[in-house]
C-alpha cells in the first residue's frame, strides 16, 4: 500500500478512539456531576440519551451534506466538535447559571463529533488500498475497543492519583486526541468512496435496492446483539466476582471490550484466510451460546464468563456486516454507510432496551430478558441466508 495512505489508515485508526473518548468518558464522571453540582441521577442519566440521540440524528442528516463539503472538511468538522465539547465540559458548568445545562450543551457538541466520526471513518479506510480489506475493516474497529479500555484505565489512575476533583484537566487533556486527529486529516491523503468520480446511490435508490434492507437488518441485529449484553456487563461483573458496584463498573465493561477487540484484531490478523461470510454466522451462533451460558448457568461467575464469551462473538459483526455492505453495493457510497450507521445505532439502543423491558415484565429477572434475547443472533443468522439466496438469484439472472 501506498506510504501516505498507511497514513490516512492510523488516522482513521484515532478516530475511532475518538470516538471512544466521546462515549466512554463522561459516563465515568456521573456520581461527580451528582455530587458536585447536585443534578439529580434521573437528569444525568437523560445525557447518555442525548448523546445517543444527536448521534443517531447526524447519522440521518450527515447524507445531506457529507458529499457536497468533502470528506476532509466533514473530518476536521467531526473532530473540532468533539473536542469543542470536552473542552466546554470543563468551563461551561462553572461559568453558567445552571451547571446542567453546561454539561447538556457540552454532550451535543461532542456528540455531534462522534455521530460524524461513525458515519465518516469507515468509508475513507474502505476507500484506502488496502490489500485486504475486509480484515483492515476488523482492525480498524478493534481500536473502538482498545480506546474504550484505555479510556477507562487512564482515567481511572488518574482520578486515583491526582483524584476526581480534577476531573476538568482531564477533559481538556482528553480533548487533545481529536486535536490531533484534526491535524492529521488536514494532511493525509482521502481517496474517493467510488472510482472515477462516480455518484453514490440516493436514499430512494437504497430503499428501492432489497439488498439494503437484509444489510440494514444485519446491522441493527449487530447492535442488538453487542449492547444488549455489554450495557448489563457491570451488573454481571458485580454478581459473578462479588465485588462493589464500582469496581463492577470497571471489570464487566472492559472485560466485554478486551474480548471484541480481541476477536477483531484476530480476524485483522487471519481475514485473508477466513471467508467473512461464515465467520459472521459462527459468530452469531457463538453469539446465542453465549447468551444462553448467561442466562440459565446457575453460577454467577458463569454469567461474567458468558459476557466475555459473548463480547468475542459479536467482535466481527459491525466491521463484517459494513464490509459485506461495501462489496454488494459497491456504489452505495455515503448515503450507505450513513443508513449502516443509523441502523447499528437503533440496535444498539434498542438491545438494552428490549433486554430491560423484558427483564422488568418478568419479575426484574435479567437472566429472563438476556434469555429473550437470543432474537437477535438468530435474526442475523437468517440475514446472511438471505443475502445469500439473493446473491444465488442475481447469479441465475445474469445467466
Amino acid at each position: 500500500m501506498d506510504r501516505n495512505y498507511q497514513k490516512t489508515v492510523y488516522a482513521c485508526f484515532l478516530g475511532y478512539i475518538v470516538q471512544a473518548v466521546v462515549n466512554n468518558f463522561v459516563p465515568l464522571l456521573f456520581i461527580t456531576f451528582h455530587r458536585t453540582y447536585g443534578i439529580p441521577l434521573s437528569r444525568i442519566t437523560f445525557l447518555v440519551t442525548i448523546n445517543f440521540g444527536v448521534q443517531l440524528a447526524v447519522d440521518l442528516i450527515s447524507v445531506s451534506f457529507v458529499d457536497r463539503i468533502g470528506y476532509r472538511a466533514s473530518m476536521i468538522l467531526a473532530d473540532l466538535t468533539a473536542a469543542l465539547g470536552l473542552v466546554s465540559l470543563a468551563v461551561l458548568p462553572g461559568i453558567l447559571p445552571d451547571p446542567y445545562v453546561g454539561i447538556l450543551v457540552s454532550a451535543i457538541l461532542y456528540a455531534i463529533g462522534g455521530g460524524l466520526l461513525e458515519v465518516l471513518v469507515s468509508p475513507i479506510m474502505e476507500a484506502c488500498p488496502t490489500p485486504n480489506k475486509e480484515a483492515a475493516m476488523s482492525l480498524l474497529h478493534s481500536f473502538y475497543c482498545w480506546g474504550h479500555v484505555g479510556v477507562v484505565l487512564i482515567s481511572t489512575v488518574f482520578f486515583a492519583v491526582f483524584g476526581i476533583s480534577n476531573w476538568k484537566i482531564l477533559a481538556v487533556l482528553w480533548a487533545l486526541v481529536p486535536a490531533a486527529n484534526l491535524l492529521m486529516f488536514t494532511k493525509v491523503p482521502i481517496a474517493p468512496l467510488i472510482a472515477d468520480g462516480g455518484k453514490g446511490m440516493t436514499i430512494p435508490e437504497l430503499f428501492r435496492t432489497g439488498i439494503f434492507w437484509i444489510l440494514m437488518l444485519l446491522m441493527v441485529c449487530s447492535g442488538a446483539s453487542e449492547q444488549a449484553v455489554s450495557q448489563w456487563a457491570s451488573t454481571f461483573a458485580e454478581q459473578g466476582l462479588g465485588v462493589s458496584k464500582t469496581v463492577g463498573d470497571l471489570a464487566g465493561p472492559m472485560f466485554f471490550a478486551v474480548m471484541m477487540g480481541t476477536s477483531r484484531v484476530i480476524y485483522g490478523r487471519y481475514g485473508e484466510k477466513l471467508p467473512l461470510r461464515p465467520v459472521i454466522a459462527g459468530s452469531s451462533a457463538l453469539c446465542l451460546f453465549s447468551y444462553l451460558i448467561i442466562s440459565l448457568s446457575p453460577l454467577p461467575a458463569l454469567g461474567l464468563i458468558g459476557c466475555g464469551i459473548c463480547g468475542f462473538s459479536v467482535g466481527i459483526m459491525w466491521p463484517g456486516t459494513f464490509s459485506i455492505a461495501a462489496s454488494s453495493l459497491p456504489v452505495g457510497g455515503t448515503a450507505l454507510f450513513a443508513l449502516l450507521a443509523l441502523a447499528g445505532d437503533v440496535g444498539c439502543s434498542g438491545g438494552p432496551t428490549y433486554v430491560g423491558l423484558i427483564s422488568s415484565a418478568l419479575g426484574d429477572d435479567l437472566r429472563k430478558g438476556i434469555l429473550c434475547a437470543v432474537i437477535f443472533p438468530i435474526l442475523l443468522i437468517i440475514g446472511l441466508l438471505l443475502l445469500r439466496l439473493h446473491g444465488r438469484r442475481a447469479s441465475s439472472a445474469r445467466t
